[in-house]
């Protein structure tokens, strides 16, 4: 038996989807601000990477880096 990593992206299909993922996210994340870029950064994954950053007037690797939350490790929101 295989096993693979779950992956939350693969699984907000729609707006609703992610707008509930974002607030369950925003409840537990007790305002880690990492916490959230990532979320963030699974909805922007799920939406397509690269569109989001088009729409957002980025480059796709600007966005990767921003959401990933590895520079916001020790920031509070």
């Amino acid at each position: 038996m295989t096993t693979t990593p779950y992956d939350v992206a693969e699984h907000l299909r729609t707006s609703e989807e992610s707008a509930a993922y974002l607030e369950a996210c925003l409840e537990e994340g007790n305002g880690d601000a990492a916490f959230i870029a990532k979320a963030l950064g699974d909805i922007a994954r799920a939406k397509g990477l690269s569109q989001v950053a088009y729409e957002a007037g980025l480059s796709r690797e600007s966005l990767d880096k921003t959401l990933s939350g590895e520079n916001l490790k020790h920031f509070q929101i």
